[in-house]
């Protein structure tokens, strides 16, 4: 009886989440799709894809994109192991400090941000290049949880003293311990760090709006105040952007799974 209880319960909260999370999806694809009155069709997204200032903001949020993951794992990789390998204890401390973004609201972040590298010796709001450097390092910082956490549960699995011990004992530097040793077994860990943040830069809407960059949320917004429709495929095509990075993330998963199965066995 007690079985029956629970699998009841769990079924029933189970749908309850997915139409919680599904409903609101499938109202905005149904709306998207209904620009040309009494006909379903894909006209949003035709005016959206045909939008110069669409693509500008998507090449523009991609590129941050792809350097925040560049500087982030050069940044927390060589950290979180020589953490792990020399000062373990720190980790509590490095915890509290990565949370941090989740805790400081990002209209501080970027009011910090524009106070400090505004005005002199180093005024870089007054060139795109130099609010570039602002936006990357704002977005290394948003993105900093996901990161830390993903490679420090990769590093968690794996045991770095022995790894580095093994291979220094072969003659290798540290610089090959680290690049030959340590971040092959790290693959997935980063790989799953990348895609979340990855996620987060292309729907980052705030550092952009307020440093007056070409990205892809500030055009979202935009749109969304002149039109009706256009706004919805937008959205649709945002969540279908984390859903590819999540489909990855699960797909690099498993076949890192079943390759460790095929090892062991």
């Amino acid at each position: 009886m007690k079985l029956k209880h629970f699998n009841f319960f769990a079924i029933f909260w189970g749908i309850a989440a997915l139409l919680y999370f599904f409903l609101p999806i499938y109202g905005t694809l149904d709306f998207s799709l209904r620009m040309e009155r009494g006909v379903l069709g894909f006209k949003a997204y035709e005016l959206v894809f045909a939008d110069p200032r669409f693509w500008q903001g998507f090449r523009y949020s991609f590129t941050m994109a792809i350097i925040t993951i560049i500087i982030s794992v050069s940044i927390f990789v060589p950290t979180v192991y020589w953490m792990y390998l020399k000062v373990p204890q720190a980790r509590p401390v490095m915890d509290v400090i990565t949370i941090l973004p989740f805790i400081i609201p990002g209209i501080v972040l970027v009011f910090g941000l524009i106070r400090t590298f505004s005005r002199p010796p180093l005024q870089l709001t007054l060139r795109g290049w130099s609010t570039d450097i602002l936006m990357v390092a704002g977005y290394i910082i948003i993105s900093m949880p996901y990161m830390f956490r993903a490679i420090d549960v990769g590093m968690r699995a794996i045991d770095v003293r022995t790894l580095t011990e093994a291979a220094q004992s072969l003659g290798s530097s540290w610089f090959q311990v680290l690049t030959d040793v340590i971040i092959p077994n790290l693959r997935l860990a980063i790989l799953s760090g990348s895609l979340i943040a990855f996620a987060t830069v292309m729907g980052e809407l705030i550092l952009a709006d307020f440093l007056v960059r070409p990205a892809l949320g500030p055009y979202m917004v935009r749109i969304g105040l002149t039109k009706a429709y256009e706004p919805a495929a937008l959205a649709i095509i945002s969540y279908s952007l984390t859903w590819f990075s999540l489909g990855l993330l699960q797909y690099f998963s498993s076949s890192e799974r079943q390759k460790q199965q095929v090892i062991e066995e």
